[in-house]
């Protein structure tokens, strides 16, 4: 297999056999890429941390930590959120497939290893990684900073400047910010909801988007600029105050005066009063009527 660019295709070998590491190493190497080689599984980790290479291999029985745990370590850095781990194995039955597709990985390869199929499924997983790198590249490109949770706030997956934005696990705030994503998870929201969160010493929120197969949170994490901007369309197309404008996206993202006044350290008295001027300067009678037109502008935007 040849590489699908000019940057040589970077392949980390775990396994714990040094005939077997040989043997695939050569066939690696005299396909053009480059190979870094783990004994045992904390080998594994320790590269990880400074170098993510485009494919792994992984020996599922090794000593100390086997490869299951390893593939369950590694997946827990968003850096290896694309990366495709195939299993190579002596053990074919369902039992240890099942474990090793559970663990994270993509596919796997009986042993002895026959290179020339290695290989082959190593080209399908790296294109199909490669697509979906692109795709997610290209979202953030296009300023959606989009990101999946399960119900417990764990990342499943984001594109690459929220993966810049959210701390790794083992970051101080990693446990604030899954657990206050998991209890706002937990409530019946609707598409739009937002939610203000403190990621890495940075003000953003986090909009809610979508359930996907029952499983997958879809979220939005939206930056000071992006609120910054819409509050000065409001402002500008609806001759508001600060404030007044303020209040004026919150309702058009689904809150209620008491949750604004939170959000914006006022009194639910104060928030009714901007309201009132709101309405007027939009005429319109009610809430209702002020977030339609709030979303048709910024929709716009």
């Amino acid at each position: 297999m040849k590489p699908h660019d000019d940057r040589k295709t970077v392949v980390m070998v775990v396994d714990d056999a040094i005939d077997s590491i040989r043997m695939i190493s050569d066939a690696l190497e005299e396909a053009g890429m480059t190979v870094l080689v783990a004994l045992e599984g904390n080998q594994a980790l320790t590269i990880s941390q400074n170098i993510t290479p485009d494919v792994v291999l992984m020996d599922a029985l090794m000593p100390n930590m086997d490869g299951f745990e390893t593939c369950r370590r590694l997946k827990e850095n968003p850096a290896f959120t694309d990366i495709p781990i195939i299993f190579m194995t002596g053990l074919s039955d369902t039992e240890h497939v099942v474990m090793g597709l559970k663990a994270g990985g993509v596919d796997y390869a009986t042993k002895p290893i026959n290179t020339t199929e290695l290989m082959a499924r190593m080209d399908v997983h790296l294109a199909n990684a490669r697509m979906t790198r692109s795709a997610r590249t290209a979202l953030d490109t296009a300023g959606q900073n989009l990101f999946a949770v399960d119900r417990d706030g764990n990342l499943l997956w984001g594109t690459p400047h929220v993966c810049r934005c959210l701390p790794d696990t083992g970051h101080p705030d990693f446990e604030t910010i899954r657990t206050k994503l998991a209890e706002w998870l937990g409530h019946n929201l609707e598409a739009g909801h937002q939610m203000p969160l403190q990621t890495m010493d940075a003000e953003h929120s986090v909009e809610y988007l979508a359930l996907v197969d029952g499983r997958e949170y879809l979220l939005r994490l939206k930056t000071p600029q992006n609120q910054s901007n819409a509050t000065a369309a409001l402002r500008e197309r609806f001759q508001l105050t600060l404030r007044e404008s303020d209040v004026l996206l919150w309702i058009a993202n689904g809150k209620t005066n008491r949750e604004i006044a939170q959000i914006l350290e006022m009194s639910p008295r104060t928030v009714n009063k901007h309201l009132e001027q709101v309405f007027r300067k939009l005429g319109v009678e009610n809430r209702t009527s002020a977030a339609a037109s709030a979303i048709r502008l910024l929709a716009t935007q």
